[in-house]
């Protein structure tokens, strides 16, 4: 089974080796990161989310452009975030990790910025604007600080460590032992989840 090394710190910041068997693979990774709130960003890289939506502002001030970028897991996730996403994921035949196994704080990846569009067809456009992406590929979480738009990034600091309410995710009463029995059913939501405010 293929594993991710452990990158060192006199290594290049961009560069992860891939060790699986005979064979190495190095994967460089942009110096420009875009950050996406989870579970968006691992949906980009392993739930087949094709479009990124952002606001018009939000690509002419953070300098979104086309071409290959880091992709940047973003340290906050609220639990309504997370029970919008989860609902949302599923009704596209996707489903999620939980919450304490999605990575924080942390480049977990690249990606490639295609095209920039203001109507789509995908059923992950949401507009008004849309960064249509492809040929994703994942690699070893490397902690690194976020910003706003496209921003260099350089590893510093450590992942974000799980919040108590992810823990407690779809578990009565914090029951582990409950959910092990039933762990391969959906999350399910008495009301539908509602899709969060977006900050201003």
């Amino acid at each position: 089974m293929a594993r991710w090394a452990e990158p060192r710190a006199g290594d290049v910041r961009r560069v992860i080796r891939l060790t699986g068997g005979p064979s190495l693979r190095v994967m460089k990774l942009p110096r420009l990161a875009l950050s996406v709130r989870q579970p968006w960003a691992w949906a980009i890289l392993h739930g087949g989310k094709a479009i990124e939506n952002r606001t018009a502002g939000a690509i002419r001030a953070g300098g979104m452009t086309l071409g290959p970028v880091a992709l940047h897991a973003a340290a906050d996730m609220t639990e309504a975030e997370y029970r919008w996403g989860v609902d949302r994921l599923r009704r596209h035949g996707v489903a999620a990790p939980r919450p304490e196994a999605l990575p924080r704080r942390g480049v977990i990846g690249r990606v490639e910025v295609v095209d920039i569009v203001t109507d789509s067809d995908s059923e992950w456009f949401g507009g008004p604007m849309g960064l249509v992406l492809a040929r994703p590929e994942a690699c070893a979480p490397i902690p690194a600080a976020g910003a706003l738009g496209c921003f260099e990034w350089s590893p510093s600091g450590a992942l974000a460590p799980p919040q108590p309410w992810m823990e407690r995710w779809d578990r009565p009463s914090g029951d582990a032992v409950t959910a092990e029995l039933f762990e391969d059913l959906p999350p399910s939501f008495r009301d539908r989840p509602q899709r969060p405010r977006r900050k201003r």
